[in-house]
C-alpha cells in the first residue's frame, strides 16, 4: 500500500484527476481488433464471465470471486468464473472486447462504460435499505483536523480516479465548500493528492498516518479492523449517490442476463443472504431506474468527463 501512494504521488495531473486518457487508449485498443472479435469472443464462450473491481482487499476478492462464481454456476446453468481487474478502466475494456460479460463497479464508472461501450445496468446494491449512500471526509480521531478548510496543503488520498464516492462527490465537497472549483487542479488546495486503487487501500493509508485525510464510500471504515475503526472520524459528507452497479455487456444473450438477474436477487433470500459478503456485501439486490443515475452524469458532465 505505502509504494503504491508513493508511486501515485509521482504521476502527472492526468493521472491525479482522471485518467480519460485511459480510455482512450482502451478505445484505439478495441478499435484495432478485427471487426467483431469482441462480440464472437464473448458469443463462442460457453461460460459467464464476471469482472471485479479491487475496491478492497484484491486477495480476497479472489477468493470471494470463486466461492459466488461456484454457486452461480449451479443456479444459471453454464460454468460461472471471475477475475479481479486493474482497476475501472480494464473492466471496461473487458466488457468493451468480449474478454467479461458482466462487471460489479461504482455509478461513475457505469455512466461512463453505458457511454463508451453501451453496456447496461441490470442491478444496484442496497445498504440499510436504500439504493444509495454518501461519500466522506475521513480524519483520525487523533487530529486537529475538523473542517475541510483545515485541508490547505494537507494530504489526501482517494480512491480511484474513475470513482463517484472514492473521488468525485468527496472532492466536490470542497466545490460546494467553495475551496475549490470543479474542473480545477485539487493541488491548487492540497499539498498533495494521491489514488490509493480502493476504498479499503485509502482509508488505511490515513489510519497509518500516510496521508492526512481519505476521500472514500461512508461504508469504507467498515473495511478496517474494529480496533482501527475506533481510530477514525468523518467531518465532511456528499450529497447522495445512487449505489453500486452491476452491468453488462451490450450484446450479452437475453436469456443469460435474465438466468443471472434472477440468480442474484435470490441473494435477498435469507436462506441465501450468507453469500452476500462474497460480493460486496451489500444488503441486498434491486432491479434499478437508470434514470437514478442522472445525477452522475451531470456531475461528470461538469468535471468535464462527459460530453
Amino acid at each position: 500500500m505505502t509504494r503504491t501512494c508513493i508511486e501515485m504521488a509521482h504521476t502527472d495531473m492526468a493521472r491525479m484527476t482522471f485518467d480519460r486518457r485511459s480510455f482512450l487508449i482502451a478505445g484505439a485498443a478495441a478499435a484495432m481488433l478485427p471487426l467483431g472479435a469482441g462480440i464472437a469472443a464473448g458469443q463462442q464462450r460457453k461460460e459467464l464471465v464476471l469482472a471485479f473491481i479491487p475496491q478492497e482487499n484484491p486477495e480476497k476478492l479472489l477468493g470471494d470471486a470463486k466461492i459466488i462464481s461456484a454457486w452461480l454456476t449451479k443456479e444459471v446453468g453454464v460454468p460461472v468464473r471471475g477475475f479481479v481487474t486493474a482497476d475501472h478502466a480494464a473492466a471496461v475494456e473487458a466488457l468493451r472486447n468480449g474478454t467479461a460479460d458482466i462487471s460489479f463497479m461504482g455509478a461513475l464508472p457505469y455512466v461512463l462504460a453505458n457511454r463508451q461501450v453501451g453496456a447496461t445496468i441490470v442491478l444496484a446494491e442496497v445498504y440499510r435499505g436504500k439504493a444509495e449512500y454518501t461519500g466522506r471526509i475521513f480524519e483520525r480521531t487523533d487530529s486537529k483536523i475538523t473542517q475541510l478548510s483545515d485541508l490547505k496543503g494537507k494530504t489526501i488520498a482517494f480512491a480511484d480516479p474513475i470513482s463517484e464516492s472514492g473521488y468525485l462527490y468527496p472532492l466536490d465537497t470542497f466545490v460546494e465548500a467553495g475551496l475549490l472549483k470543479r474542473g480545477e487542479d485539487p493541488r491548487r488546495f492540497f499539498g498533495r493528492v494521491f489514488f490509493a486503487g480502493g476504498y479499503q487501500q485509502a482509508i488505511q493509508a490515513m489510519v497509518a498516518g500516510l496521508v492526512d485525510a481519505a476521500g472514500v464510500s461512508q461504508y469504507a471504515d467498515l473495511l478496517l479492523l474494529p480496533a482501527q475503526q475506533a481510530e477514525v472520524k468523518w467531518i465532511a459528507e456528499s450529497r447522495a449517490i445512487p449505489s453500486h452497479t452491476v452491468i453488462a455487456r451490450k450484446d450479452l444473450d437475453p436469456g443469460l442476463q435474465s438466468r443471472f438477474v434472477a440468480a442474484m436477487l435470490k441473494l435477498n433470500e435469507p436462506q441465501f443472504s450468507a453469500l452476500l459478503k462474497h460480493v460486496y456485501s451489500p444488503d441486498g439486490y434491486v432491479v434499478p431506474d437508470p434514470s437514478a443515475y442522472d445525477d452522475v452524469r451531470e456531475l461528470a458532465k461538469a468535471y468535464g468527463l462527459l460530453r
